[in-house]
């Protein structure tokens, strides 16, 4: 099967902020942890958040953005096992897709466990595994018996972290009485009215601005920033005419990042 690389690059693009907040929370995670849920609906910063955090944490990171069709057991594990081999070449794939081809569903935990001893085999360089988007695949009938066995037994220097827009449909009660799961939700992703203002400063705008858009938006970070944009742009037509700027610099300016 061919690979699409970009499925398992961690995404260029940041946000216009960090949020202290919750790197603060997902770092305590990392090292206290074996696995990290962001969990929230379409717009409120969960992969903007996994990729700011991802690229300060100084691990390793193998990302994979997860899409429909993958919910397909071969096309997911070998997905997911080529993300790893690019940050740990020792990780032995060829063992687990061998696995993943004769294997029925009861034997699912097993090629959890294979996942977690090749892990430990490869090497003990700290690894952030960020699966992007796991919502997508929630129904396909190995997903719950596979990280249900697969999540736990993660080594301290490899961490899971999921993005999804519910949590997964499985008893993740235990770890989380045990500790050993972290749980950012969405009351804990909508922006702060400190963060708005932190925001709406990018762009220029006063914190009364930010205020409002945040009753208004009640936090959404998609919906915060789109009315940012708007309220800048109305900002700039009402400003008289300046003289021309650099062409660079105008492009500069158009390149910036957004939060969704």
């Amino acid at each position: 099967m061919q690979l699409i690389l970009d499925k398992i690059k961690s995404p260029a693009e940041l946000p216009r902020i960090s949020r202290s907040r919750l790197l603060t929370e997902l770092r305590v995670a990392l090292n206290s942890c074996t696995s990290t849920i962001i969990n929230g609906r379409a717009g409120t910063g969960k992969t903007m958040l996994a990729a700011d955090f991802a690229a300060g944490c100084g691990r390793r990171i193998a990302w994979y953005k997860v899409d429909a069709s993958d919910s397909d057991r071969r096309v997911f594990f070998e997905y997911l096992v080529e993300s790893v081999r690019a940050q740990r070449p020792k990780f032995a794939g060829e063992a687990i897709m061998r696995l993943v081809e004769s294997s029925s569903l009861e034997d699912i935990p097993l090629l959890a466990e294979s996942f977690i001893y090749e892990l430990l085999e490869s090497g003990s360089e700290p690894l952030l595994i960020v699966i992007d988007d796991l919502h997508l695949i929630y129904d396909a009938d190995w997903v719950v018996p596979f990280f249900r066995r697969l999540l736990p037994l993660l080594p301290a220097e490899a961490h899971v972290l999921i993005t999804g827009r519910s949590l997964p449909p499985a008893p993740l009660w235990r770890m989380r009485s045990k500790q050993t799961l972290c749980v950012i939700d969405e009351t804990m992703l909508a922006f702060s009215k400190e963060e708005a203002k932190e925001l709406f400063n990018t762009y220029s705008l006063a914190g009364a601005q930010a205020s409002a858009a945040h009753k208004q938006t009640r936090g959404r970070a998609s919906a915060l920033d789109a009315l940012a944009c708007v309220l800048a742009s109305n900002e700039s037509e009402r400003q008289p005419p300046r003289t021309k700027r650099p062409r660079g610099l105008r492009v500069v300016q158009q390149l910036h990042g957004y939060v969704f």
